[in-house]
């Protein structure tokens, strides 16, 4: 079942994997919550769609790439943000999460 909010998201993230009926979207930012780069990566660069864009965004900004991440901003029609990693991720998923 699709969490219906952040706090649901969170209790989840002890599992071993995201749940396979999720959103690909919600699965990319499960394995980014759990350190899974790679994995989210693989994912989002898939994701051709705004949400796809800005996940994969927030993953270079992790890792710190702000040349490679400004371009995935531009394309999501996002601004690069001042927020904290922590914080934007949180933003990502509670806006995916309220669709």
């Amino acid at each position: 079942m699709t969490p219906q909010n952040y706090d649901d998201f969170t209790r989840t993230l002890t599992e071993e994997m995201p749940d396979t009926e999720w959103p690909l979207a919600l699965q990319a930012l499960w394995y980014a919550s759990n350190n899974d780069w790679e994995a989210s990566h693989d994912i989002a660069q898939d994701l051709h769609a705004p949400i796809g864009s800005w996940i994969h965004a927030h993953l270079h900004r992790a890792e710190g790439d702000k040349f490679n991440a400004d371009y995935w901003y531009r394309l999501a029609g996002k601004p690069f943000p001042s927020l904290s990693i922590q914080d934007e991720i949180k933003e990502i998923i509670e806006s995916l999460l309220s669709k």
